[in-house]
């Protein structure tokens, strides 16, 4: 069941000296040779993503067979992709990152792919796989109308589409039993939520219950018996938890399970034997409670095989005898295998990042610091390898997009490149980053440029003090949201900053509200409350508006920006270039006319961290 997601900014993309630059660029950031492993719901194949033309394709293993590709995309990586039946797979691509992704499906018989959705313009979502229908999918488009989506029933044989359920004109999101019938819908009017639910299906929905914005109630999926559901919600609650609730009643019937310190984020569970499984959520590092033996039994045994790794079971087949398993820790991607759980044996697929070396691999260190105003901040430091107890270092300050997302623990082609070339780096989980409570999340309500830049203000701070960053070698650099921090603190803090990148970031956050994806508008009321309105905060936006204080520039500036990008029009970085050209000021500015919000082709990833590369050399080393 698709969560509903409020947040129109809800992404966070990408997401010295040359002492230990032995390690090519283009290692770092290519595509693997094979990623993504699934495995087929009877078992007996394995699909994995490898590149073909610079661009991610679909390729099927099967046992006694050489390795069979079975798409021939060219313009660019598959979005996703997974399996309907043994025989067909469906894969989603957009067209030069304008997110509007159509839905493809190839038969592995016959070897045709067919359009499902050929509709210029239209965003295809899944609203449920249908796992147990192999010739069905239910899906959501905005065909009918660009602001809102409905639900059509896909033959994959015939590509015929039938409506299954039109938008009433406020539905944001749709949920099935597991059936495959729509039961519950999401309705917003921009700033309260409510559930929709009907009994049956056909039925006539009824309300359920109403949240604001403030608050988080996402269904997640049904019991078993079809006739309530488990649910994400704080409700009642700073963090939030997974409970389960009774439609007939209107009420929370119990808690699933809850943190004291982090959100709950989500709930597993056996297709097969019906049981819920394991919940997850995220401290330092990603963690798991799980309630099923059989499932605590399996995670203790796979993680028995990895010590010092994250350990995820990616895929499974019908049957629940054999899963894809990820083991992977800060300094690698790791290695995927196909688990037997009948002859309890681990076959290795593949080494994602053989070419990077884990022991030339940094160390990703979970940190924390007091915000100015008593906050507890979390985040990440990495210090260049062999470097860990050097003092006086040149440091990056990366604050992550979204801003209603977070860094995690893990492998960072970014952070380790970086760290490689000598230059440590800072991540922090500034207020509003999720997954530490609502009122963490509320915090940054109206503070976009003000408490939450002080937040990444007071981690360069915390930093200088600790002796750990050299003062007069401090840069900053972030994507999307990221980027708007980059730019709101060369013109609030000017002087901590000895260069600056920005990444599709925002300028204006005027024309940024007016320039949204129009599948988004029905969140621009919530967007109002959270970052201000155009008309009632106009003094206050016009402050936190990075291109109105260009005077306050007086950092060095490089610029990347996709085209096409639907969140973070492209006139958002042209703004902020030309009003710095007008004052005389140097900008480097760079545009890729087949991306969209951050650099997904492999030649543009290539052209945008050489040019990074060279920029903070100039002013790191």
């Amino acid at each position: 069941m698709k969560q509903t997601i409020m947040t129109a900014l809800a992404a966070s993309l990408l997401s010295g000296s040359v002492w230990a630059a032995d390690i090519p660029l283009r290692d770092f950031f290519r595509n693997p040779e094979q990623t993504n492993f699934t495995v087929s719901p009877d078992g007996k194949s394995v699909a994995f993503l490898s590149p073909w033309e610079s661009r991610r394709n679909i390729v099927v293993r099967r046992p006694g067979q050489p390795d069979k590709r079975v798409t021939a995309v060219k313009d660019r990586d598959l979005a996703g992709y997974f399996w309907k039946g043994s025989d067909r797979l469906v894969y989603v691509k957009d067209n030069g990152g304008d997110e509007n992704f159509h839905l493809f499906s190839v038969d592995l018989k016959t070897g045709k792919t067919r359009d499902l959705t050929p509709f210029p313009g239209v965003r295809a979502e899944i609203v449920d796989g249908l796992i147990d229908k192999d010739d069905q999918l239910l899906i959501s488009l905005n065909k009918r109308k660009r602001e809102i989506f409905d639900v059509y029933r896909v033959d994959l044989k015939t590509g015929k589409l039938t409506l299954e359920a039109e938008n009433p004109g406020k539905v944001t999101s749709w949920g099935t039993d597991h059936k495959g019938n729509i039961r519950i819908a999401i309705e917003t009017d921009g700033v309260n939520n409510t559930v929709l639910y009907r009994d049956e299906p056909g039925g006539k929905f009824r309300k359920l219950l109403s949240t604001t914005f403030r608050e988080s109630f996402s269904p997640l999926f049904f019991t078993f018996d079809n006739q309530r559901f488990y649910a994400a919600s704080n409700l009642g609650r700073d963090k939030t938890a997974i409970v389960e609730y009774d439609p007939k009643t209107g009420k929370e019937v119990k808690e699933i399970y809850s943190r004291q310190d982090v959100d709950v984020s989500d709930l597993a569970y056996s297709r097969k034997r019906k049981v819920i499984t394991c919940a997850s959520f995220e401290t330092d590092k990603l963690g798991r409670e799980c309630f099923d033996p059989q499932a605590r039994e399996l995670y203790a045994k796979l993680q028995a095989h990895f010590p010092g790794n994250l350990v995820e079971i990616q895929s499974a087949d019908r049957a629940e005898d054999r899963f894809i398993v990820a083991a992977w820790n800060d300094k690698t991607q790791g290695k995927r295998y196909l688990y037997d759980t009948k002859t309890d044996k681990l076959t290795l697929l593949a080494n994602i990042t053989p070419w990077l070396p884990e022991d030339k691999m940094a160390s990703i260190k979970p940190i924390q610091y007091q915000s100015r105003d008593g906050l507890t901040i979390h985040g990440y430091l990495t210090l260049p390898k062999g470097k860990e107890d050097a003092k006086n270092l040149p440091v990056i300050v990366n604050p992550h997009g979204g801003p209603w997302h977070r860094d995690s623990w893990g492998f960072n082609p970014e952070v380790q490149f970086f760290a490689n070339r000598g230059w440590a780096v800072l991540q922090m989980n500034f207020r509003g980053s999720t997954g530490y409570g609502r009122q963490f999340w509320e915090s940054s309500f109206k503070e976009w440029g003000g408490k939450m830049q002080d937040d990444v203000t007071d981690g360069v701070n915390w930093l200088v003090q600790q002796g750990i960053a050299d003062p007069k070698k401090v840069c900053i650099y972030g994507g999307s949201y990221g980027g708007y921090a980059t730019l709101a603190g060369i013109t609030k803090t000017p002087e901590l900053y000895r260069c600056a990148v920005d990444y599709v970031g925002v300028s204006n956050l005027f024309t940024f509200m007016t320039t949204i994806p129009p599948y988004w508008k029905p969140f621009l009321d919530s967007m109002y409350e959270m970052v201000g309105h155009p008309e009632k905060d106009k003094d206050l936006l016009r402050e936190r508006s990075p291109v109105f204080h260009v005077d306050r520039i007086q950092t060095p500036l490089l610029v990347l920006q996709g085209a096409k990008d639907p969140r973070v029009n492209i006139n958002e970085s042209n703004q902020i270039v030309d009003a710095l050209k007008k004052r005389g000021v140097e900008v480097e500015y760079i545009v890729k006319d087949n991306e969209g919000h951050g650099f997904h082709n492999e030649e543009n990833r290539f052209a945008a961290y050489g040019a990074m590369e060279k920029f903070f050399k100039k002013y790191l080393d």
